[in-house]
């Protein structure tokens, strides 16, 4: 029971520091509600899930290749750029505050989670951050012993999707359009922040690998 904690705690700090998911979530909780924010972090989970799946199996070793590293940050920093220049181009599209009608669908939010959480630079880091931990947790004899450790990581992820949620759905009662279209936009500002690191890592990894 204290090693699930252990793990817990992991996927709970994990989570914690401010991400391209989290980002998405709190954009989409605040224009929306509750559920529609909870719909982005369940596709992130989706993805978080398979990932730690296809680790087990081995992705691991493929992903942690330098000359593959290299090209997913240079994929993922073109994608962060796309999502945060939509998200500034729509800033006051689908806004429902509370009482009217929602313009959004919970399958299109959960979508917005996977299409986030599937960018490269967040399979990157799952792999530098969970290569080590569940490599050292897998054991062949006692391969329960890996189970524990992403039901562990799952249940900290969800933990703080919840308690973000909650936190969001509160004070977006506060709240006016104008508000939440400003949210939005920097929101939109900070995925572009994402990018532009990811691209400076890609300059950087590929002058290492290359010259």
């Amino acid at each position: 029971m204290g090693l699930v904690f252990t793990y817990v705690l992991l996927g709970l700090s994990i989570a914690l520091p401010v991400g391209t998911v989290t980002i998405e979530m709190t954009k989409q909780g605040l224009k929306n509600g509750f559920m529609y924010g909870w719909a982005v972090g369940l596709g992130g989970m989706t993805i978080d899930f398979l990932l730690i799946i296809s680790l087990y199996l081995g992705l691991a070793s493929v992903l942690s290749m330098p000359v593959v590293q290299v090209f997913m940050w240079l994929f993922g920093a073109l994608f962060l750029f796309y999502v945060g220049y939509d998200s500034i181009k729509n800033a006051d599209h689908d806004i429902a505050l509370a009482g009217e009608k929602k313009k959004k669908s919970l399958v299109s939010s959960y979508k917005n989670g996977l299409l986030v959480a599937v960018s490269p630079g967040n399979l990157v880091f799952w792999v530098s951050v969970f290569g080590t931990v569940l490599s050292s947790s897998f054991d062949k004899s006692n391969p329960s012993a890996f189970l524990i450790v992403g039901l562990g990581i799952i249940c900290g992820i969800l933990i703080h999707d919840l308690g973000l949620m909650s936190i969001v759905a509160t004070t977006r009662k506060v709240m006016n359009r104008t508000a939440i279209k400003w949210v939005s936009v920097g929101a939109g500002v900070t995925l572009i922040g994402f990018a532009v690191y990811f691209l400076f890592k890609f300059i950087l990894d590929i002058q290492v690998l290359f010259l």
